[in-house]
């Protein structure tokens, strides 16, 4: 399968509700889900070689459903921008997999969809159809390096105006390069879906989110940081699915303090660095392919 099927489900919110896309990756009919999750500024097309890996390895047994976050790629925007936070992103994930109704359920998520799936693990009392299984955390923890915050919210919200596509990939990859190295075909690849044509202007394209997602993240103060720390690592300490860690050895978003302790505490994660990456990992490179498929699929 070269080209996942598009899906929407309708997830419930304080204005009448918005629809969220996912794409599918597999057999349709197949109970084992895995739930993949992407980054604040992405969507769920950057997992498009660990989907295709995974049913490679999985065959029939096994559909990859990659979601775009609300605001983000081929779903809604919301009404009102003070949703785009973490609650209301879990709360989506609830309705979503009400309707894929998994009798198992793994989780990778990439730093903000990591934090959603904290959210979710660390919650039990939550109506999930089944426990998380796995869970693999891309470069994230409770504890967030407050300068690479800082980083971040220098470029979130800025969608930009390019001639092509090619341009608006030079200009990702001018923020993006802590991902690591990339061919110019992989990250003109993972850069093609990030954008959407220019309303009246033709072959123009701008970034595919929301302008507003940045919004709550722009008024996080230090102060606001260490409390979302506590509750995180409350969550944190409650997930029981074995949890697979990994890190960009030169991530400015996960510290290496912060890894350590999270193979000491909670569901005592497994961790895997590497080298010549920062924040965060795309679950490209040979390497990184082989330390999901292989946690998820011993």
């Amino acid at each position: 399968m070269t080209d996942p099927v598009l899906n929407f489900v309708t997830c419930p919110d304080a204005h009448g509700g918005h629809r969220m896309a996912y794409w599918q990756w597999g057999n349709p009919d197949a109970g084992h889900v895995v739930l993949c999750v992407h980054g604040l500024t992405r969507q769920g097309r950057d997992f498009d070689v660990l989907a295709q890996e995974l049913v490679r390895l999985g065959g029939d047994a096994i559909r990859v459903v990659c979601v775009d976050v609300a605001g983000r790629g081929q779903s809604e925007w919301l009404k009102d921008a003070a949703l785009y936070q973490v609650p209301q992103y879990a709360a989506d994930m609830l309705a979503l997999l009400a309707q894929l109704q998994p009798k198992t359920l793994d989780w990778v998520g990439t730093s903000m969809g990591g934090l959603i799936g904290m959210a979710v693990c660390g919650q039990p009392g939550l109506p999930l159809p089944v426990p998380v299984r796995r869970l693999v955390l891309n470069d994230v923890g409770p504890s967030l390096q407050w300068q690479a915050l800082q980083r971040i919210g220098t470029y979130v919200g800025k969608t930009g105006h390019f001639e092509s596509v090619q341009q608006a990939a030079d200009a990702m990859w001018a923020i993006s390069s802590s991902f690591g190295p990339h061919t110019p075909e992989q990250w003109l690849a993972l850069s093609k879906h990030m954008v959407r044509p220019v309303p009246g202007a033709p072959g123009h394209v701008q970034l595919h989110y929301d302008p507003s997602i940045g919004d709550a993240f722009r008024t996080l103060t230090p102060e606001g940081a260490a409390q979302g720390e506590a509750a995180l690592w409350g969550l944190y300490d409650q997930i029981t699915a074995p949890t697979l860690l990994l890190r960009g050895a030169q991530s400015d978003l996960l510290s290496p303090q912060t890894a350590q302790a999270m193979t000491e505490r909670g569901p005592r994660a497994q961790l895997v660095a590497f080298e010549g990456v920062g924040h965060a990992p795309t679950l490209i490179a040979p390497d990184q392919l082989s330390a999901v498929t292989s946690f998820l699929l011993a």
